[in-house]
């Protein structure tokens, strides 16, 4: 498949799954409010969210990938199938220790993330048995990792992009069936560790179909092991560079009641563009520039492929991000705006969501430029960025958050706009490195482009501030529904940045029915 085609499968299903998301949140959302008991949920949430965003969505499989294609390519499949079990078998009993470890250690663990509630028994002990409950999650993630990237090195991604799916129907069928708050936030634990042993065996059987016969061996530390850990475990630290920021800091804000459901809420509008463009051409650009480092590609595959998919990537964010910066009230309280969670949480979440949105771009940039080093099978130097890019968050972020609280104001909005700093600073760091290496460079078309997207996105702001001003009107004209009002503006808004990216030249017909369709590579 072509790259855009690859990127339209991974996107489309990744769509469905965050819309899906979207209604599992706004469910538990509703009955839970945002206070100490989301809180108590929320963390134990991130530990599950974290390790599906950097093994499944594609951080080991950048890492695992290369080697596995590479083997494929050069010594059959035999040698590549061995590889595979021989990595999973590893992975496997490492996770598995690590939860229980984990399982072990919860209630220090709980001193950093629940840092806030250590003087309330009640929340800090529930968030230490949802967390338990959740944790072996990590097992499920990593062999899910292991099978995608298997699949993916095939040129199958329709599974692993629809296996989250299995996540949100089944916190979806928990969450529906009770009421009691602290029940739901049971239930909904449970449910996601439920979700993970079956996203584990669906991509399995998918693997198998594929004639890749995987199973279990005892472990043993190979000299393939070692390559792979060489690469994966720097390469899973770089990949979630984004993701460990959030985690510094919803650690922080846990000193402010209510501030994880805010936070989280916001993060769930990013997530959507940094899942569906981001992770989908991070991992469809690896296999092409694996092939084209090796023996019998070429560097200019390799640039063209660069140039490809952060131009596919920057087209599909940028209108994202103007969204999420100019009307977030209108996005979050249209969505999650009932129940327990009012309009002054929506306001507070809006306020996070703002400095998110200006950060969506680098967000994404970073799984784009990020396989550049991966396909080299250099991880390392991305794992230093990514490191930089966490200590410079959680300086700024502690910051500024403890300073605007003694300005009597709120500190959250601090820690959303450190991680979005934290993101443009790794963006830099990659970005410059490629070129002094000369790994790329982009052309003069790519900057191009470039500049007609932002004149697109430019008159797409005008029509979406002056929708926002106008939303209680449009909204009398759909039955007095602000979600129907909400659909109305993002489905004209999407229209109308088509039509302009088609008319300023940012993307042209031709180029879209030929990307599309079926090729070799």
């Amino acid at each position: 498949m072509s790259l855009a085609r690859n990127v339209f499968v991974q996107s489309a299903l990744t769509f469905g799954s965050r819309i899906l998301g979207f209604i599992r949140e706004a469910v538990i959302f509703a009955k839970l409010g945002a206070g100490p008991l989301t809180d108590a949920y929320l963390t134990a949430q991130q530990f599950p969210n974290l390790f599906r965003r950097v093994l499944a969505e594609g951080a080991f499989a950048q890492a695992f990938v290369p080697l596995y294609t590479k083997s494929q390519a050069e010594d059959g499949d035999e040698a590549s199938t061995k590889l595979a079990i021989e990595t999973l078998s590893m992975l496997f009993t490492v996770t598995i220790l690590l939860s229980l470890i984990a399982q072990f250690c919860m209630p220090w663990i709980m001193m950093v993330m629940q840092a806030g509630y250590r003087n309330d028994p009640d929340i800090f002990n529930l968030s230490i048995l949802l967390t338990q409950i959740t944790m072996p999650y990590l097992a499920g993630m990593a062999l899910s990792a292991l099978f995608a990237g298997v699949l993916n090195a095939a040129g199958r991604f329709v599974l692993s992009a629809a296996a989250p799916t299995l996540m949100n129907i089944c916190l979806l069928i928990a969450a529906f069936s009770f009421d009691e708050p602290r029940t739901v936030a049971l239930a909904c634990s449970v449910a996601t560790l439920i979700a993970g042993i079956l996203q584990a065996a669906v991509l399995w059987w998918g693997a198998k179909r594929q004639g890749v016969h995987l199973k279990f061996r005892l472990p043993r530390i190979t000299p393939s092991v070692k390559q792979v850990a060489k690469i994966a475990i720097p390469g899973a630290l770089a990949a979630s560079a984004t993701q460990i920021n959030i985690i510094v800091s919803s650690s922080i804000a846990s000193f402010e009641a209510g501030a994880k459901g805010w936070l989280a809420s916001a993060d769930r509008f990013y997530q959507l563009p940094l899942g569906i463009v981001g992770v989908a051409v991070g991992v469809a650009i690896l296999p092409r520039l694996s092939r084209a480092m090796s023996k019998t590609g070429s560097q200019a595959d390799a640039h063209k492929t660069l140039d490809e998919g952060i131009s596919l990537a920057m087209a599909l964010t940028l209108p994202a991000a103007v969204a999420l910066g100019l009307i977030p009230f209108f996005l979050i309280d249209a969505l999650f705006g009932r129940g327990q969670f009012d309009a002054n949480d929506s306001t507070l979440a809006a306020q996070a969501l703002i400095h998110y949105a200006w950060g969506v771009p680098a967000f994404v940039l970073v799984k784009v430029l990020a396989p550049a080093f991966f396909a080299r099978q250099d991880t390392k130097r991305p794992m230093q960025f990514a490191v930089t890019s966490v200590i410079v968050n959680t300086i700024l972020g502690a910051g500024a958050f403890y300073w605007l609280r003694e300005q009597g104001q709120y500190g959250f909005p601090a820690l959303a706009a450190a991680t979005s700093f934290a993101a443009w600073l790794n963006v830099f760091m990659l970005g410059i490195t490629l070129i002094r290496r000369g790994d790329y460079k982009p052309s003069g078309l790519l900057i191009s482009r470039m500049f007609r997207v932002l004149i697109a996105c430019g008159l797409l702001g005008g029509f979406l501030y002056f929708a926002d001003l106008h939303r209680e009107l449009t909204q009398s004209y759909l039955w007095d529904s602000q979600i129907l009002a909400l659909f109305a503006t993002v489905a004209v808004g999407g229209l109308l940045y088509g039509i302009l990216a088609l008319l300023t030249g940012a993307v042209s017909l031709r180029e879209i029915r030929n990307s599309m369709r079926r090729s070799a590579t």
